[in-house]
């Protein structure tokens, strides 16, 4: 079994690097087109049907992957942060391969293939063993339920793709009039975003391939039902530097980085999500980070992102992109629906004995369907087209992130069953 996990691992990782190459690829797809002086058309079908090919590939090697670690650890990869995200991936490349059979844009690939790259390299951020099932999670519904969930959220992630592709179409960054440097600036806002979750991946590989190590004791107060106040002492590790130390804790060891002999501030007690001192410690990694690496592609662009990206998109219709964002969310919400609702509260009354429990993460999937529900209101009753649906769409992945990762970073519940290793 473990000759068959050690190759889930190895495939998993062809996977990623397939994915990166055919984002690469749909970049020289795009660009090669504007740039060659021949046929822009006959390059486009050419490098784009390479572009494709790869992504398929990649494809095909991610669910080598998931199948073989199914069958080597003996239950559905999907139970823990490592094993979701990656099968999160997975389907938004699932939901990336439908969306391109049927509208054959592939535009569509250049702006999916990062946001996939970016959620599998976030997933081997987390302890990749595999893990017996807790007494919650032995049950067939965990198949159902996690499975339509992540499909579902995945066309939504195809969905915010395009609409940010529409959004980066119709803001013209040559424009001067106030409505136009407001759409310029949150759009500019979207690409320092991306640029952060380039720095997330710089921060924690970087160091984790420096090797480095921070350990702190920290101490716990916990008071029973009795009122009985207990003090336990916890073992907390840092990969990165701790700009953010874990609350109520001291240094036991840490490794030298510019002079730091202790945390720079400590983590609010309020966050009290699973290694929430860690998460907080790596966004802010990641912000500082991010934002050096974006002042540095500003000095050499000498213009906003958005303005260099905008020139790419001139050969897409607005109106195809904000028709394509609309139907790919429209495939997604009832299946997010049955698999983030229904089949929750049947497994939910299964496990625990009732059908809704106030769980933070239960609240977060009501609040992502309550908006996709507003989403859809609005764009079919009142008529909310283009820019403002675009902007709704790309709002709404945000939602669906933050109920994926945030709530684990801030809350404590039911459903938080992995740490992560930063």
């Amino acid at each position: 079994m473990n000759a068959l996990l050690n190759f889930s691992s190895d495939v998993f990782l062809v996977a990623f690097f397939l994915y990166c190459l055919g984002f690469i690829s749909y970049g020289m797809t795009i660009a090669g087109a504007r740039l060659t002086k021949r046929d822009p058309e006959k390059h486009i079908r050419k490098w784009g049907r390479i572009s494709y090919v790869i992504s398929l590939l990649g494809l095909i090697s991610h669910a080598t992957s998931f199948i073989t670690r199914w069958i080597g650890g003996g239950h559905i990869p999907t139970s823990n942060m490592y094993e979701f995200m990656s099968f999160f991936a997975m389907m938004i490349m699932l939901a990336f391969v439908v969306t391109f059979a049927i509208y054959r844009k592939h535009l569509i690939g250049l702006f999916t293939l990062p946001l996939t790259v970016i959620i599998v390299a976030y997933a081997m951020v987390f302890p990749q063993e595999v893990q017996p099932l807790i007494p919650a999670l032995q049950s067939p519904w965990l198949k159902i339920h996690v499975t339509t969930v992540a499909l579902g959220e995945a066309f939504l992630a195809v969905g915010f793709a395009v609409a940010l592709l529409q959004l980066l179409r119709i803001v013209d960054f040559r424009e001067k009039g106030p409505r136009a440097r407001r759409s310029q600036r949150w759009v500019e806002v979207l690409m320092v975003i991306a640029v952060i979750m380039v720095g997330y991946l710089i921060s924690v590989f970087g160091f984790r391939a420096a090797g480095y190590e921070a350990t702190f004791l920290q101490e716990n107060v916990h008071i029973s039902n009795a009122g009985v106040e207990s003090t336990e002492t916890d073992t907390v590790v840092y990969k990165l530097p701790p700009i953010f130390k874990p609350y109520n804790s001291h240094v036991q060891e840490m490794d030298s980085f510019l002079g730091l002999k202790d945390g720079l501030f400590e983590t609010p007690h309020w966050m009290k999500g699973v290694d929430a001192a860690r998460k907080w410690n790596t966004i802010v990694w990641s912000i500082i980070i991010g934002l050096i690496l974006y002042a540095l592609i500003r000095v050499i662009i000498r213009k906003p992102i958005g303005a260099v990206i905008h020139p790419l998109t001139r050969g897409m219709d607005p109106d195809d992109l904000d028709e394509i964002s609309y139907r790919i969310i429209a495939i997604g919400y009832p299946i997010f629906t049955l698999g983030g609702l229904v089949f929750a509260m049947i497994w939910a009354y299964l496990a625990w004995s009732r059908f809704w429990g106030w769980d933070p993460k239960e609240v977060w999937a009501l609040i992502t369907w309550l908006y996709y529900t507003a989403y859809l209101h609005l764009r079919l009753s009142r008529g909310w087209h283009g820019e403002k649906s675009a902007w709704l769409a790309v709002i709404g992945f945000i939602v669906v992130m933050f109920t994926l990762v945030g709530v684990n970073l801030v809350l404590v519940g039911l459903h938080s069953y992995a740490g992560v290793d930063n």
